[in-house]
């Protein structure tokens, strides 16, 4: 298992500027992670570094945006050189029972781009019914993976979430995971990537615990 590759660390927020965004591309480049940044830095990122996969978020944290504007938004992104697209599902849409809404406005984003879209369902806010509904929705959209949740929401990754997303599509558990122990128990679970602003102290515990990369 290829820890780094694995990571994708992560800078997003409110108030992320470009110094950051440049500081956790350092760190990719020096631990061989790939990155997540905010789109408005995309081109940037991949001026600066272009060896590192970089992902970036559509429609986040909420996933209210309308769908024309994810579409945009999505091959925007592309086009600034995402390597894939993290977009947030319109939970107000599963929540009011719209299914074939959240289906179809997710299908449209992926549709919109040729490289892989991963559905941010944020799986803590959600019954085990409506995560299992979610998941549906995201493989009859052709999404390429799920993911847990935004960060800025109503929790984190949790180890059970991550394995029933797992029985649909490959999962990118993202939220709350600080340490190699954290993410180990995440890939146990049928993780295959994680998302973490702590990505640098991920891959540096794995490597001090089982001397790989060293």
């Amino acid at each position: 298992m290829d820890v780094a590759e694995r990571i994708e660390h992560t800078v997003l927020g409110p108030r992320t500027t470009r110094a950051e965004v440049t500081a956790a591309l350092d760190e990719a480049l020096r631990y061989g992670m790939r990155a997540c940044v905010p789109p408005c830095y995309l081109a940037a990122a991949g001026e600066y570094a272009p060896g590192v996969e970089v992902t970036t978020v559509v429609a986040f944290p909420h996933g209210q945006a309308m769908t024309e504007a994810k579409v945009a938004a999505a091959r925007e992104a592309y086009e600034a050189g995402a390597a894939e697209i993290d977009v947030v599902a319109n939970a107000g849409h599963l929540l009011g029972e719209e299914q074939a809404a959240y289906r179809d406005d997710l299908a449209e984003v992926v549709a919109a781009v040729p490289v892989p879209v991963k559905v941010i369902v944020e799986a803590p806010a959600l019954s085990a019914d409506q995560l299992r509904r979610a998941c549906e929705a995201a493989v009859e959209a052709d999404a390429a993976f799920l993911k847990t949740a935004t960060g800025f929401g109503a929790g984190g990754a949790t180890v059970d979430d991550v394995e029933v997303m797992s029985q649909y599509l490959p999962v990118k558990a993202s939220g709350g995971i600080g340490s190699w122990a954290g993410a180990e128990a995440m890939f146990a679970a049928g993780a295959e990537r994680i998302g973490a602003s702590a990505g640098a102290a991920i891959v540096a515990e794995y490597r001090e615990a089982t001397g790989v990369g060293e």
